[in-house]
């Protein structure tokens, strides 16, 4: 089974997804298909063997539909080679083949709507003009028109009309005539009849004038309405296509991020060579000022690297050997050689690129039911106009007679087809989420689909692992005390000296809070290595001991053993450093405690959220650090499945539950709980079990991440409520329905002004989500 996310082109409304969908998956071979009107894309489950994409592609022609991009099969339904098989950069291999261009397709779609727009435009302003004039001779506000230009406007709307309906409503008449062949029915359809049956009405009544005098009103026509109505569908449709290039713009720029060529070092000497041509193993220079190109880590020099683009750290970040770098990134101010170990789509930033379109292609749970209204508001609506149309013929015509009813009846008919708008309840959801997550993206937040979005925003309660999540998974130095004559500067350079000849991981602490000091280490002598307890040295002429309580107390000397076993319960393991006479001083090593933490669980519980921490530490470590940083309850000493049964305890409690955690032990938990988050430091598979990645580990983005996912509900909510609210009232308002009871009749002018604006204040209600800080 082959699965595919294409973007089509001819997506012009919710109904479209929903005919797309219906259409494809009477397919023999295709599983499953979700389109999203949003992206203009189809996700589709099919089998190879039964079906390709030049069949599907057959299937939703005939409909106004076609596949545009991604698209990895020929004419003849076969794979087309990638980029790479053909030796071409992404870009030449989307010149070449047509793939992979919708963003420029959807440029040149805005700018053919411009010129149509700025076509349509002077015509629907004349038209205005004509209708205002009219209303306000009505009301004696103006004098009526000499009759001369009464005749001429008599003769000129309907050029007006015939342009504005063949030309640039031509997409509206296809429409209509799909509808009428294949019995297929969109927003495209409602918009082609509503404006055709006024265009043929209108040239009805100027044909047989004369005729048709004693039956209809013949001074009024509907050109004007055809006119205008298109004009406000055109200029909201193009202020919806812009806008919806607006949303996606963090895809646009994370791609903006690779670099498109590497400087390698091959045979000895520097070659500047395409991005394509990187393999693994290569030696990459990298200068100041340069854009990382591939994943690796540093085989010499020193940098600071700046991650914002990745990270959302705002920081550089000191780089040395050893340490990795990753593509996008981009070099401050040193120069340094790295090693490529991931290239082309193994990257970092190419995993992000994927995580991303994919969660934005995605559909929330809460897009349901506007999916299901979608389905069949195209019928409902077309029934109701005929219904309308029909009430007001057999019921109107005893109160206002045949001429005036038809004339209403026509209004009701042609408002209720305009301002019928399945594109605003389409556009609800899928808009917000893309914002939503390209907003995450920016700032370190990987979402992988729009259902853990929806999810997060309910959570109440968050169980974080200790190690690499609440602390930084690695020991630091974090107390000295000096209770020699020496000053900290020598004591901790005896230390150093001792400890840069030991391979135990608390040595390595050390010498990085010395580096970090930059004071220098001495020469020592006569080391070794005392087994379970610490080591010994001469460092110049005095003989030196560094290591833990059992030692010092063989050595017979006195120390504050009440301090040290504090110390110890805390979680803090005591290195003491003396010489043959006395204790010179405590160094404290422990995995210290993230700096954001504390603050990362304070904004939490003002969100009203709980938090618990799960470890295999020993309890009195763990409450220690739990103490410090404000978390409400420890379980402490758990193993990998105790895990599992806490977070299955407490969602039997009725906790909606988020865990974040970064090991291969955390796994299970995070695949259990209703929203399980990465820590981006971690493991690839906690973060493959994970619904969201927080790279770098910034156990604060849990709280950004939350807030992220309650202002991108809150905006979907406002979307579908207003979306709803306007097809509730509008379509009974421009039905009649009111008439009886205010005498209140919609235009449809202003029927089709709603229509066009309705779309457009959802995506740019969607938008705003760019503005709210997190």
């Amino acid at each position: 089974m082959h699965s595919e996310t294409y973007n089509i082109k001819g997506m012009h409304c919710a109904s479209c997804s929903s005919l797309i969908e219906k259409t494809l998956k009477k397919v023999d071979g295709v599983k499953s298909v979700e389109a999203n009107f949003g992206t203009e894309t189809a996700k589709i489950f099919f089998d190879e063997s039964k079906t390709n994409i030049h069949n599907l592609s057959e299937k939703i022609a005939p409909l106004g539909y076609s596949f545009i991009t991604t698209n990895p099969l020929n004419h003849d339904g076969h794979y087309i080679k990638t980029a790479e098989q053909m030796g071409m950069t992404a870009e030449e291999h989307a010149s070449h083949t047509g793939i992979g261009q919708s963003k420029y397709q959807k440029l040149a779609e805005v700018s053919s709507m411009r010129i149509n727009l700025i076509s349509i435009a002077p015509l629907a302003i004349f038209s205005i003009f004509l209708m205002t004039w009219d209303i306000l001779v009505q009301f004696n506000f103006a004098y009526p028109l000499p009759e001369f230009l009464v005749e001429f406007f008599h003769h000129l709307l309907p050029i007006f009309a015939t342009y504005s309906l063949f030309v640039i409503g031509k997409p509206y008449l296809m429409g209509f005539y799909r509808f009428l062949r294949f019995r297929k029915a969109n927003m495209d359809s409602l918009i082609g009849i509503g404006t055709s049956v006024a265009f043929l009405y209108s040239f009805i009544i100027t044909t047989f004038e004369e005729t048709l005098r004693p039956f209809l009103n013949i001074e009024h026509t509907y050109y004007d309405v055809t006119i205008v109505v298109i004009a406000f569908i055109t200029l909201g449709k193009y202020l919806e296509a812009k806008a919806k290039i607006k949303t996606g713009d963090a895809i646009e720029k994370l791609l903006n991020l690779q670099a498109k060529t590497a400087t390698v070092v091959k045979q000895g000497k520097e070659q500047e060579v395409s991005i394509k041509e990187v393999v693994h193993g290569d030696y990459i220079i990298i200068k100041p000022g340069s854009r990382i190109p591939v994943d690796g880590f540093i085989t010499e020099g020193v940098s600071f690297v700046d991650e914002s683009m990745i990270s959302g750290e705002p920081i550089p970040v000191e780089k040395k050997v050893n340490d990795k770098v990753v593509a996008g990134t981009i070099n401050t101010t040193g120069a340094f050689t790295f090693k490529a170990t991931k290239v082309g789509a193994e990257t970092l930033l190419a995993h992000i690129i994927k995580m991303v379109q994919d969660a934005q292609g995605s559909r929330a749970p809460i897009q349901a039911l506007a999916d299901k209204i979608s389905a069949v508001f195209v019928p409902i609506v077309m029934v109701l106009s005929f219904i309308s149309l029909g009430a007001w013929l057999i019921i109107g015509t005893s109160y206002f007679g045949f001429a005036q009813a038809v004339s209403y009846g026509l209004v009701s008919f042609v408002g209720i087809l305009v301002i019928a708008c399945p594109c605003a309840l389409g556009l609800a959801t899928p808009t917000a989420i893309i914002v939503g997550v390209g907003k995450g993206a920016k700032e370190g937040i990987l979402i992988k689909d729009a259902a853990t979005l929806e999810k997060l925003h309910s959570i109440d309660t968050v169980v974080v692992d200790k190690t690499g999540t609440i602390t930084k998974g690695r020991p630091e130095l974090v107390g000295f005390k000096n209770s020699s004559k020496l000053s900290d500067e020598k004591l901790l350079s005896i230390f150093a000296t001792l400890e840069k000849k030991s391979e135990h991981p608390i040595a390595h602490a050390i010498l990085e809070y010395v580096r970090l000091k930059n004071i220098s280490s001495l020469e020592a002598l006569d080391f070794e290595v005392i087994k379970g307890k610490g080591i010994k040295g001469t460092i110049e002429g005095e003989e030196y001991f560094s290591g833990n309580a059992k030692l010092i107390s063989e050595l017979g000397l006195s120390f504050d053993e009440k301090g040290i076993e504090k110390d110890a319960s805390q979680g803090k393991t005591p290195i003491i450093l003396a010489n043959n006479k006395e204790v010179l001083g405590v160094i404290l090593v422990a995995d210290a405690i993230k700096s954001e933490a504390k603050d990362a669980v304070k904004s939490l519980h003002k969100m009203g959220i709980k938090v618990i921490m799960l470890t295999g530490d020993h309890v009195n470590t763990a409450k220690a650090i739990a103490n410090e940083v404000g978390i409400d309850e420890v379980i402490a000493q758990v193993l990998p499945e105790d895990k599992l049964k806490k977070i299955k305890e407490l969602q039997m409690q009725g906790c909606k539950v988020a865990m974040a955690g970064d090991g291969i032990n955390d796994a299970p938990a995070l695949a259990q709980a209703d929203v399980g988050i990465a820590m981006g430091t971690g493991t690839d598979v906690a973060i493959e079990t994970a619904g969201i990645t927080l790279l770098h580990g910034d156990v604060s983005k849990i709280v950004k991440a939350i807030r992220l996912s309650k202002f991108t509900m809150r905006g979907i909510k406002q979307n579908l409520f207003w979306a709803f609210i306007y097809n509730i009232v509008g379509i009974p308002l421009a039905g009649g329905v009111f008439f009886p009871f205010f005498g209140w009749l919609l235009n449809p002018v202003f029927a089709g002004m709603a229509m066009a604006f309705s779309s457009v204040s959802v995506v740019a209600n969607s938008l705003r989500l760019k503005l709210k800080k997190l």
